[in-house]
């Protein structure tokens, strides 16, 4: 891993970052339609892409399948932009992910986004070496993901300081779910090192805090208006707020029932992909829920209509 690299993806990290869906139909990769997500939200204003995440159902994929996932993608984006890409990665075993680090160390990607280590609940020390090994060994920077209700440890600011001063360790995806925190570790971060808020409902506030951005599920729908909220909160706050509050409720409404299987409904519905299939564990949306998302696609069509309606008259 070079310092120029760490710099490159150090650029990228700010605004809005989508953890883009993986796919599936008939129990397989879906390559036709992830290559239509990734030209629809190339040519949209997000500053990257994670794959293979939590949003794009990483635990259940084959390295095979995310392989193609990565090469897939790439290939697609590379047509039209030069969009960066981060690889998730998580697990409990050090060795295990350093092992996977060397293999996909020569991919066509930008970075990593790598998860505490779930269930093993090691302490800050383990947590501070287990990073800092990876770090050390990763081709690619590293940003880390802190999200202790999933994974039932939480990365300490100490800790995490400590760890934003190693040259591969360029950010962080903040689901801490503790303002206090997140609020301290914006004030003491070192120049440079990034903060990505992962709580798509509370975005605006993260970015009044002063987080660099977001990487949010929510936004593979109305992505305009999530990218345009922090546009607006550098200058324009009333503006931001209002922004806001038109996507605030939608965001509670695709997290209602587990991720992402109320996303890939709304974007099987809209015509994105080609099923809303998802891999067990999880499962696909309850009728309740697909009535509700029914209604509020066919609501934000209309207003978007309408609104394209009134612009054409002006």
């Amino acid at each position: 891993m070079t310092d120029l690299r760490a710099s490159d993806l150090q650029a990228s990290l700010h605004g809005l970052w989508l953890p883009l869906v993986t796919p599936f139909r008939n129990g397989e990769l879906d390559e036709t339609s992830l290559r239509r997500l990734a030209r629809h939200y190339a040519a949209l204003p997000v500053n990257g892409l994670i794959l293979a995440a939590t949003t794009g159902e990483s635990l259940t994929l084959t390295p095979e399948e995310t392989e193609r996932l990565v090469f897939a993608v790439r290939d697609e984006i590379g047509r039209t932009r030069n969009l960066p890409i981060c690889l998730g990665l998580s697990g409990s075993n050090t060795r295990a992910l350093l092992d996977t680090l060397d293999r996909t160390a020569a991919w066509p990607i930008d970075g990593y986004l790598i998860s505490c280590p779930y269930y093993s609940r090691p302490s800050q020390q383990g947590l501070q070496r287990h990073f800092s090994a990876l770090a050390d060994r990763a081709r690619h920077p590293v940003m880390i993901y802190n999200i202790p209700y999933r994974t039932g440890v939480n990365l300490g600011n100490e800790a995490m300081l400590q760890l934003a001063d190693h040259p591969g360790i360029v950010g962080l995806k903040d689901c801490c779910d503790d303002r206090e925190q997140s609020l301290e570790l914006l004030r003491r971060r070192p120049a440079g090192f990034a903060v990505l808020s992962g709580e798509d409902a509370q975005y605006h506030e993260a970015l009044l805090d002063g987080a660099d951005g977001g990487i949010l599920a929510s936004a593979h729908i109305e992505t305009e208006t999530f990218a345009l909220v922090r546009n607006l909160v550098a200058g324009e706050r009333d503006a931001a707020l209002s922004c806001w509050r038109s996507v605030a409720d939608l965001t509670r409404l695709l997290f209602s029932e587990p991720s992402p299987a109320p996303i890939k409904y709304w974007l099987w519905r809209s015509g994105l992909i080609d099923s809303a299939e998802v891999r067990l564990p999880m499962t696909e949306v309850s009728a309740e829920l697909a009535a509700r998302l029914d209604l509020e696609i066919e609501h934000r069509s209309t207003v978007a209509t309408a609104d394209t309606g009134r612009h054409r008259v002006a």
